[in-house]
């Protein structure tokens, strides 16, 4: 066999492998994501045992148990609706009231529990909309 021929036969298979592990790649990052709920869709359809991404901000009055567990309540962005939620893990320096967050929940009794190590806090931009302009 011709090595240029040989060469280009390897350089088309690399290339078509290539092509099929990057697709791959896509569709499973595509797959996994879920959407992030707010309390008042998790109000209306949360099933005991199944696992969510609750989103919203954190209300005034949260605290510590002594067994390291956060209890707080999060409320929808621009609503009124809020959840309890029991949480035990890290928790992000920037947690604070009015700040939204992020966490892996299943809901037990009326209480929705965190996963531990799932909660995210999204910091406020630096840069807002200047309206003196």
């Amino acid at each position: 066999m011709d090595p240029s021929r040989k060469r280009r036969i390897r350089l088309v298979v690399a290339l078509s492998v290539a092509v099929l592990l990057a697709a791959a790649l896509v569709y499973t990052s595509f797959s996994a994501s879920s959407e992030a709920k707010t309390p008042s869709q998790l109000i209306a359809s949360a099933k005991p045992g199944q696992s969510y991404q609750l989103t919203g901000k954190v209300l005034p009055g949260y605290r510590r148990q002594g067994d390291g567990a956060l209890f707080f309540r999060v409320r929808d962005r621009n609503g009124t609706a809020s959840v309890p939620v029991r949480y035990t893990g890290q928790v992000p320096d920037p947690f604070r009231t009015g700040r939204e967050v992020i966490v892996d929940v299943q809901k037990h009794g009326d209480v929705f529990v965190g996963e531990k190590d799932s909660l995210v806090t999204k910091c406020p931009s630096k840069f807002k909309a200047d309206t003196n302009a």
